[in-house]
């Protein structure tokens, strides 16, 4: 499976709003962008536990 193009995402987005409706996709995209933060969060600290245990 490839990339997605600009028409395969004007569709994805258009089928997002029919779903959900306008108001509520910035709350979707804001929810989404705090959990992509809290796993990169929680993989960077993982990371480092391991880094400290190697050491020992």
């Amino acid at each position: 499976m490839g990339r997605f193009g600009v028409p395969e995402l004007v569709l994805i987005l258009f089928i997002l709003l029919l779903l959900f409706g306008a108001s509520k996709l910035p709350e979707i995209a804001r929810s989404l962008g705090q959990s992509i933060k809290e796993f990169k969060k929680s993989m960077s600290s993982k990371e480092d536990k391991s880094k400290e245990e190697e050491k020992k």
